[in-house]
């Protein structure tokens, strides 16, 4: 197979949103060109192809380009879906999506300003922590209940959300591991021993254009 046959797939390592779309990529089985990138010195050819400049970008053979994290999630589980990441035990596609919509809304919203609260003017980082923790404590009532947040097995929104929750954590660690939500600790450390999170998390080296082609492939993950 050409290099030209596999997708593209700009992404950054430590970027939740790229992560969760190479977990679905992964889980779907879709083989990608891999370029990583420096977000302080985006390529050129990423620009082009998506000028918002922010990652994840997705450019298929076809030249078609997504570069929403989500949407590249669903694109890739429709093409195949062998885990059954799109059809979850309990509840439905369209449940999952509400409650990824509150992760990369308000949820993030106030990790943004509990993490990086200098990039934003007047925002009370302890504030928005606390925000933040109100809506990890609905996620731990409803883990409460089940293993996943929609059933005994994960599903989409179990790796879309995770990426965030683990960045939330890692802002404060010991203040996290603090907190009393034990079910939403368990389902955290369980989804980050995942194969998918652990087999797209391996570092690589910045992508320049005229660089040998770096494959992330499922075959060696999953």
């Amino acid at each position: 197979m050409s290099n030209a046959s596999y997708p593209v797939l700009y992404s950054f390592r430590r970027c939740p949103y790229a992560m969760r779309a190479r977990m679905s990529l992964m889980a779907a089985d879709i083989d990608v060109e891999l370029r990583e990138v420096v977000l302080r010195d985006k390529p050129a050819a990423m620009l082009e192809a998506s000028p918002k400049g922010t990652v994840p970008v997705l450019v298929l053979p076809d030249s078609t380009v997504i570069d929403e994290s989500l949407e590249i999630m669903v694109w890739a589980l429709a093409e195949n879906d062998p885990h059954e990441w799109l059809n979850p035990e309990s509840g439905t596609l369209d449940d999952m999506l509400v409650l990824i919509a509150q992760n990369d809304g308000p949820f993030k919203t106030n990790l943004d300003r509990y993490k990086y609260a200098s990039r934003y003017e007047g925002a009370d980082p302890d504030f928005h922590r606390e925000q933040g923790e109100k809506i990890l404590n609905r996620l731990d009532g409803r883990l409460a209940v089940g293993k996943y947040l929609f059933g005994a097995r994960p599903a989409l929104a179990d790796f879309a959300i995770a990426p965030f929750i683990r960045q939330f954590a890692r802002t404060d660690q010991a203040r996290f591991d603090a907190l009393p939500f034990v079910h939403l600790h368990r389902w955290l450390e369980t989804m980050l021993q995942s194969p998918f999170f652990n087999g797209v998390m391996a570092k690589y080296a910045q992508w320049h254009d005229g660089d040998k082609p770096v494959f992330l492939k499922a075959a060696e993950i999953t």
